[in-house]
């Protein structure tokens, strides 16, 4: 088969040698382009009679880095400049006005014009010139790897693996001059209105804030946190005004992509914010719809109160998610529609029977009513429906609401670790372990550095019964923080059914330090020492849970298990049933529990399932 090999091209009075990347004059001298402006010029070329719009010529030619729309109109403009300096005229590039460029001049290729069908002359035999091969690959390559960059950046179809973006935590402009709460809060705000676009996975706070550093490398925790992109910005308030520095930069090269400064009313926040991601996602080739829950108010003063509740709220210590809530609560006092605050709420007040040693009957309760009026204001809301979804789960005990609550919430937003995390404790404590490792497992690929998802993937691992592969993934989240008691307890955990009882002892007491006194770490102590034949010091330790106090509620599951490793059935029983009243939370794990296979055939214990719903 005949075929045309594109090496050069002619047009007017003009030589486009393509291997060189030289343009020549009538007379064989090179006419001066930049890099730039010949790339311009070659995919013009490659596209001759066909109108191609901006967007398109932008992509084509700056693939990897992100201009304005000026500097195409510049770099047109030189090239007409350079040709028709020449050629005393310019009929060669016609601008159809509000859509783009195309380019008229007839062009040959190799002589051989582009409306005549002339098959090209082998060389003689023993003659075999090669070069127009090599120059033919070359355009070749060019052509396929500017057409993969303009699909890459212009054309994407679902079929394409969604690119990753890292919002950083902004820091302040001036140093010693922080507001945390703003800071925090345009970061959060910006994730949010940037995950709208599905083709595009934003890490979350969660991973992203140990990168709140001032003298953070961007490109390195990109690199961290397996990004393709980063932004990075500053932040600071001067009395009713606002100025905002942003940065996109690519990780790969680490060049920068985009930058811009933004000055305006503290009051308008929300239109600095929606420039923002608006200039982003023009970066990145994006189409940001409505977001369910980004803003949701137009009242400054709520959405500063909301953000301090989230600050607070992401420190998870019992004192500062009480006051997280109070400030969601003041939000709500001056916008009482405001359905992020509500959902806020829903999801502060279920972390606290877990975290914090509190009744389930003092917090699920409002977390549920909480959720519920998030949902009757935007029923959109993945965290709200998640919220829910453990209300339904670690208190009410009503299974398949639970499911349906946590595959809503990833139906609404398929990019939201909270959901898979949710759906995969879900699964464990239902004896579901294979769907429960690859839920928890998405969660850590969406949150990678995210210390309660690694931990409770090893939890997910040992309860299916994968010990090795457990520790493994606790040895993960101790890299990336060797304090968190959590990881501590889970790691114990796994240490007292392998009967390490030095070790377990020794994890237990770094999570009881790291936790402030958590009751689990010590109701795992007691029985750790009453199975490695120390009862007297497990008596202590189930005195020191049952020791009245005004400050915690003692979960009634965990002396029962201290009693359960002293071998007391009757005593064992009796705080399960009572932990059955008050609706524990720890009781869902009955079914999973290796601790208490010595009470299966129990017919109390039994019971006790049923009542769970186990």
């Amino acid at each position: 088969m005949d075929e045309i090999v594109e090496n050069s091209f002619t047009f007017s009075d003009f030589r486009v040698d393509v291997a060189r990347r030289l343009v020549l004059d009538r007379d064989g001298d090179p006419v001066q382009l930049t890099p730039k402006v010949f790339d311009l010029l070659f995919y013009l070329i490659q596209n001759r009679g066909k109108l191609l719009t901006k967007d398109e010529l932008m992509a084509a030619v700056w693939p990897d880095t992100i201009v304005e729309e000026s500097n195409l109109t510049q770099n047109i403009s030189i090239l007409r400049r350079a040709l028709g300096d020449v050629r005393g005229g310019n009929a060669l590039i016609v601008t159809v006005p509000g859509r783009g460029y195309k380019f008229v001049a007839d062009v040959t290729t190799d002589g051989i014009s582009d409306n005549v069908d002339v098959p090209i002359e082998l060389p003689p035999a023993g003659r075999t010139d090669r070069r127009p091969i090599y120059f033919g690959l070359v355009i070749a390559l060019i052509a396929v790897a500017m057409g993969v960059f303009y699909i890459f950046t212009s054309r994407r179809t679902s079929a394409d693996p969604p690119r990753i973006l890292a919002i950083l935590p902004f820091r302040p402009l001036v140093s010693g001059n922080s507001d945390e709460a703003l800071e925090m809060g345009v970061t959060d705000t910006l994730i949010a209105r940037m995950s709208s676009d599905p083709g595009l996975i934003l890490r979350p706070l969660s991973s992203v804030r140990p990168f709140s550093r001032a003298d953070v490398d961007p490109q390195a925790a990109g690199r961290q946190l397996g990004a393709d992109t980063v932004l990075e910005g500053s932040v600071q308030r001067w009395g009713d005004k606002i100025r905002v520095n942003v940065r996109l930069i690519n990780v790969r090269s680490g060049e920068p992509m985009w930058s811009a400064t933004f000055d305006d009313k503290y009051t308008d926040i929300f239109a600095v914010e929606d420039a923002i991601s608006g200039k982003v996602a023009e970066a990145l080739r994006l189409r940001l719809g409505s977001v369910s829950g980004v803003r949701q108010t137009q009242n400054v003063e709520a959405y500063r109160l909301y953000l301090q509740g989230r600050l607070f709220q992401f420190r998870s210590t019992p004192q500062e998610i009480r006051q997280a809530i109070a400030f969601y609560e003041k939000a709500l006092a001056l916008d009482p529609n405001y359905a992020l605050a509500y959902a806020g709420i829903a999801d502060a007040y279920r972390m606290l029977p877990i975290t914090s040693d509190v009744a389930a009957s003092d917090a699920f309760p409002r977390s549920k009513a909480a959720a519920l009026k998030a949902l009757e204001l935007d029923d959109r809301s993945s965290q709200s429906h998640v919220a829910l979804g453990y209300v339904y789960s670690w208190y009410e005990w009503n299974w398949p609401a639970a499911e349906s609550e946590m595959r809503k919430a990833i139906e609404l937003d398929p990019h939201d670790p909270d959901a898979h995390r949710g759906l995969s404790i879900l699964l464990t404590v239902t004896g579901r372990h294979d769907e429960a490792i690859n839920e928890m497992r998405a969660a850590r690929e969406l949150d990678p550095l995210s210390l309660a998802t690694n931990a409770l993937e090893a939890q997910a691992l040992h309860y299916a019964g994968r010990d090795d592969e457990a520790l493994d993934r606790l040895d993960k989240t101790f890299e990336i923080d060797p304090n968190f008691w959590i990881a501590r307890l889970m790691l114990a955990r796994i240490y007292i059914g392998q009967k390490r009882w030095s070790d377990a002892l020794t994890e237990l007491e770094k999570a009881r330090a790291a936790s402030g006194g958590n009751s689990e770490a010590i109701s795992l102590t007691a029985y750790a020492l009453a199975k490695s034949g120390r009862p007297d010091e497990a008596r202590k330790m189930i005195d020191e849970l049952q020791k009245p106090s005004d400050q915690n509620y003692m979960p009634s599951y965990n002396i029962a298990l201290a009693y359960n490793g002293l071998g007391d059935s009757e005593q064992a029983l009796h705080w399960l049933d009572d932990a059955v009243e008050r609706r524990d939370v720890r009781m869902i794990l009955l079914e999973v529990e290796h601790k208490w296979d010595n009470l299966r055939s129990d017919g109390r214990f039994i019971s006790i399932m049923r009542r769970v719903g186990l």
